[in-house]
């Protein structure tokens, strides 16, 4: 046993590193244990570099309209070589920034995987194979998920792809077929039919974003279908087989198997917490319907294990692995932190229309039993919005009837992830509606539609 750490941290990715950059600030001698790179999932096949091309897709749509603003330029095209060049550039520059801050906290990462052999001892096998071991005095788990996969539809990296080889496409495949329509499908979805793929979207479920507040999905379907998407819900996939350089999908569609010939097939139903392989069932550590159980504290049934992010129940986005990794090292120094409050937690998909929410959505405020009021206003009434060119899309809020408190915030339409921050703001604090309404907002700016949709409550929207 060589080296004696105050916290050791099995995972990299923005759970893991920023639990260790806290502990760092915070005096503790910390080690992160990593096999790939530093930053994870969402730094190098994930939120970064994805919303990267929905960045590249919203310049060419925007590009493509110029003449609307009163400019003229050349017709638009995607020079897709450069498009992933930037992504790649800005995912470096990233990387190189979270090694910094690793190192100016006096982090010391450890390449290579790591298994628990005791709770205070991690076997480490680096990229050579070599093993050996360190000591912690707490160790935090924050290995993350992995891409999901169908059995009838097995990803094989060439044809049939999975959310982190499509971001290395070296063309814009002519045809694309995307099983699921989360988050990570619907933004693929946008970034290749921006940049000319013609798109067929798949999803099990009766409507796109299932887990969206009803009218969200509904505004969605609208804008994607006005786009020329094909749309396919309530179907469940039969079978892909890939032929060649193509595939055929089996899409079972009301009762009917219908086959569709694309160049390529997206598999983006979901992810799997990385769990396996790390040592939990030597300890004991107690797992529930293949995630880790823990407290409010972060930690697990077993002391000094403590456990955050995909791996853990709970909404798998790196902004909470994040906040969870805090909670986790402000607890081991001996503070008392405030446990995450999942109640206020923003959850953003860049597509376009982008899409954001917060707290309830109406069909669960209602479900709760309360009496709810709910509020809406339209972009086409905000100048902002006209401004930008994008009137489509609105503001939902909906509040408890009784007390007025804001139980749930949901828009779609320009900026909506930038838009959230108020509304995630005001539900943190437990804010009612009219609380919000009568803060102030600048005029003209998108925010103003939330403002009025939070007086719409209360029948008092003002542009509308």
């Amino acid at each position: 046993m060589s080296d004696r750490y105050d916290v050791a941290i099995l995972g990299g990715g923005p759970g893991g590193y920023v639990a260790a950059i806290r502990a760092g600030q915070l005096g503790l001698k910390t080690a992160v244990i990593e096999k790939a790179k530093v930053g994870g999932t969402c730094l190098h096949v994930g939120c970064i570099p994805t919303k990267v091309l929905l960045e590249s897709a919203e310049v060419l749509l925007l590009a493509r309209r110029a003449g609307e603003f009163g400019v003229r330029v050349s017709e638009a095209s995607l020079d897709l070589k450069a498009a992933m060049d930037r992504k790649d550039r800005v995912v470096k520059k990233n990387f190189m920034g979270t090694e910094s801050l690793l190192k100016k906290n006096k982090v010391v990462t450890i390449k290579g995987e790591g298994r628990l052999k005791a709770k205070d001892r991690i076997e480490v096998t680096d990229p050579a194979g070599l093993k050996s071991e360190i000591s912690a005095g707490a160790v935090v788990l924050a290995t993350g998920s992995r891409v999901g996969s169908l059995p009838m539809a097995p990803v094989d990296g060439r044809i049939v792809l999975s959310s982190d080889d499509i971001l290395s496409l070296d063309r814009v495949p002519e045809s694309l077929l995307v099983i699921g329509a989360g988050a990570v499908g619907v933004e693929f979805a946008s970034i290749y039919h921006s940049f000319g793929s013609k798109v067929i979207l798949v999803e099990r479920e009766p409507r796109l974003v299932p887990l969206e507040d009803a009218e969200i999905s509904e505004a969605l379907q609208r804008a994607f279908a006005r786009q020329g998407m094909e749309i396919l819900v309530g179907a469940s996939i039969q079978g892909v087989r890939v032929e060649g350089d193509q595939a055929w999908t089996e899409v079972l569609v009301q009762g009917q198997v219908q086959r569709y010939h694309t160049e390529r097939v997206l598999m983006a139903a979901g992810r799997k917490p990385n769990i396996e392989g790390i040592g939990l069932e030597g300890l004991g550590v107690a797992v529930e319907r293949g995630f880790v159980r823990v407290n409010e504290m972060m930690e697990t049934n077993v002391p000094g294990v403590y456990a955050i992010g995909d791996i853990v129940p709970g909404p798998a986005l790196a902004h909470v692995a994040s906040h969870e990794g805090m909670v986790a090292v402000e607890k081991i120094a001996g503070l008392k932190p405030h446990p995450v409050n999942y109640q206020a937690i923003p959850n953003c998909t860049y597509c376009h229309p982008q899409i954001a929410n917060v707290g309830m959505t109406e069909a669960q405020a209602r479900a709760s039993g309360r009496a709810v009021k709910v509020g809406k206003f339209p972009f086409i009434a905000n100048p902002r919005a006209g401004i930008l060119g994008q009137g489509d899309g609105f503001v939902k809020t909906v509040s408890d009837a009784t007390g007025g408190e804001i139980l749930g915030v949901h828009i779609i339409g320009v900026l909506a992830t930038e838009q959230i921050a108020e509304s995630v703001v005001a539900r943190h604090f437990e804010a009612t509606a009219l609380e919000l309404a009568e803060v102030v907002h600048a005029h003209p700016t998108l925010a103003e539609a939330t403002m009025e949709a939070m007086f719409a409550t209360d029948g008092r929207a003002i542009h509308f």
